[in-house]
């Protein structure tokens, strides 16, 4: 079964590049979306092996969608600049990959 990733990004560049770099690697791309509702929609027809995620949204932190991955044990890495992603998105993301 091919892995699939979900990848919460608001940057359209770096989406579209993280989305090239893994479908070359043989992963099934869920989005990439830039919002919690939109990754949200995803998460109801479809869970991925993995999530990439973006701490800052633009005008939202994706700290609830963190959370509720947390809950249907969905592994999930922060694509970010912050050092301490915790700092800026809550608890959910301290020891996540970065």
């Amino acid at each position: 079964m091919q892995q699939t990733v979900l990848i919460v990004e608001d940057e359209f560049l770096i989406a579209m590049d993280l989305k090239s770099m893994l479908e070359r690697r043989g992963w099934r791309v869920l989005g990439p979306v830039s919002t919690v509702a939109a990754a949200s929609r995803i998460l109801e027809s479809e869970l991925p092996s993995v999530a990439l995620l973006d701490v800052n949204l633009g005008h939202e932190l994706v700290t609830p969608l963190a959370e509720k991955l947390s809950s249907l044990n969905v592994p999930f890495a922060v694509a970010s600049a912050y050092d301490r992603p915790e700092l800026v998105g809550g608890a959910v993301l301290a020891g996540a990959p970065n």
